[in-house]
C-alpha cells in the first residue's frame, strides 16, 4: 500500500487571496509531490464588475461577478498546480462596515460554529497535515479574512488532526519594499501604515516576529500566473504592472507565523513541513 502524501491545506476567504497569501508556497509544494488543498470560503461576489465596475455602481451584477471570479480561480488552480479546490460558498460580505456584512447568507453573518463544522468536514475527508490561514485581525481587517480565521481555527480544534497551523504575513522589511515600488508606479501608498505609531497598526509584523520563511522564488513565473488569472480585480493589477521579474524579487519568499505546532521543529524555519519529513 503506497505511503499517503503529505498535504497542505490553505483556507482563504476570497478567490484571488490564494494568489497573494501564500501562492507560491503552494505551486512548491505541489511540485514537490505534496497533495495540495485551497478552501476558498466566500464567492467574491463585492469584487470589481468588468471594466472595474465598483459593488453598488450602476451596472455591477453580484451573481455575475461571483460566476466570473470562481473561472478564475479555478485559472489561478490550474496555474499553481492545486491539487483540489474545496468552495464553502458564502457570499463576500464586503468591507468591513458595508450594508453586505449582515445580508442573508454572507460569511460575516454565519455563525462560527456553522462555517467551522463545514470546514471540519474537508479536514476529516483530506487530513492536512499542515493548515494555512489567516492571524486573528485578517492580516488586514478584512471581516471575511477574520471570519476564515476564526473558523478554521475552531474547526482544527475539533478535529485534531493538523500537526502544524500556519498564519500569513508579512515582513515589514518587505511592505517598505513594496511600498517603495508602488510609489514608483505611481499608486498611492498608505506609508503611514507601515511608518508611523499612531493610526492604525503597521500591516505584517517586525522581521524579528516572523517564526517561517519559504523561499518560493523559483515558482515566481506560477504565483504571477496565478495571479494574472484574477485580472477583473484593479488590485491585483497593480502588482502585475512590476513584470514578472520585480514581482519574483518582492514576492517570492513568503513569510508565516507558526501558530499550532506538534512536531518541536526549531524555529525559525524555512518549511512548513520541517519535522513532518
Amino acid at each position: 500500500m503506497a505511503e499517503r502524501s503529505l498535504t497542505l491545506m490553505a483556507v482563504h476567504a476570497h478567490p484571488d487571496d490564494e494568489a497573494t497569501s501564500g501562492g507560491g508556497a503552494l505551486a512548491r509544494y505541489a511540485a514537490e509531490g505534496i497533495t495540495t488543498v485551497v478552501v476558498t470560503c466566500t464567492d467574491g461576489r463585492c469584487g470589481d464588475g468588468p471594466g472595474g465596475v465598483k459593488p453598488g455602481d450602476p451596472g455591477h451584477d453580484p451573481p455575475a461577478v461571483a460566476a466570473l471570479r470562481r473561472a478564475e480561480l479555478e485559472a489561478s488552480c490550474a496555474a499553481l498546480q492545486v491539487t483540489h479546490l474545496e468552495l464553502l460558498g458564502y457570499a463576500d460580505s464586503g468591507m468591513m462596515g458595508w450594508p453586505t456584512n449582515e445580508a442573508p447568507g454572507s460569511f460575516w453573518s454565519t455563525p462560527v460554529a456553522e462555517g467551522a463544522q463545514r470546514l471540519a468536514e474537508l479536514i476529516r475527508r483530506y487530513r492536512p497535515d499542515v493548515v494555512v490561514t489567516y492571524d486573528e485581525n485578517g492580516f488586514y481587517g478584512h471581516p471575511d479574512h477574520i471570519q476564515a480565521h476564526r473558523i478554521t481555527m475552531a474547526a482544527v480544534a475539533l478535529t485534531d488532526v493538523p500537526a502544524k497551523v500556519y498564519w500569513t504575513t508579512a515582513p515589514h522589511s518587505a511592505m517598505a519594499a513594496f511600498g517603495k515600488v508602488l510609489r514608483e508606479l505611481g499608486v498611492d501608498w498608505e506609508e503611514a501604515r507601515i511608518a508611523e505609531d499612531d493610526g492604525p497598526p503597521p500591516l505584517g509584523l517586525p522581521d524579528d516576529e516572523i517564526s517561517t520563511w519559504v523561499d518560493a522564488r523559483a515558482f515566481g513565473d506560477r504565483k504571477y500566473d496565478s495571479l494574472a488569472a484574477h485580472a477583473s480585480q484593479s488590485e491585483n493589477v497593480v502588482f502585475l504592472r512590476m513584470g514578472r521579474e520585480r514581482f519574483t524579487e518582492l514576492m517570492g519568499i513568503e513569510t508565516f507565523v507558526r501558530a499550532y505546532d506538534r512536531t518541536g521543529a526549531p524555529l525559525p524555519e524555512d518549511d512548513l513541513f520541517a519535522g513532518l519529513r
